[in-house]
């Protein structure tokens, strides 16, 4: 569980994130069903990992491939986690090496918290429309 300290640091931070997208090559599509139950299963790992810098996952069930949206605090915490030892899980519980990506976190526009942040700071477009 994340506390309001941690919290706060994550936000003071937030102009590190990372996304990390995790792309593993499946046969067919799981059922909604099996894709929940093995999302049940692994997420108290991911709840961990909160810890150790990870935000958010998103689990992933596509028609050729499954895997995971995750926002992580740096580069850094992502890479940490990202190891040959990962590589080789993964790969034993889904038959599949995946295929990892990162990217850099710069603008997040949140339509349920109704904002817009630009390096970790909120915007208002209608007070100013060009953010530089």
């Amino acid at each position: 569980m994340i506390t309001a300290d941690r919290a706060i640091e994550r936000t003071e931070s937030a102009i590190k994130m990372l996304i990390a997208i995790v792309e593993i090559p499946m046969a067919r599509k799981a059922t909604n069903q099996d894709a929940i139950d093995r999302a049940k299963k692994a997420a108290p790992t991911y709840v961990d990992l909160g810890q150790k810098g990870l935000i958010r996952k998103y689990f992933l069930n596509g028609d050729a491939s499954g895997g995971g949206v995750y926002l992580w605090e740096s580069r850094e915490a992502a890479e940490a986690w990202y190891t040959n030892e990962w590589y080789d899980w993964i790969e034993e519980r889904f038959g599949a090496r995946p295929k990892l990506s990162f990217f850099d976190n710069y603008v997040v526009v949140d339509n349920l918290a109704d904002e817009v942040r630009i390096d970790g700071a909120n915007w208002n477009p209608a007070l100013s429309p060009d953010p530089t």
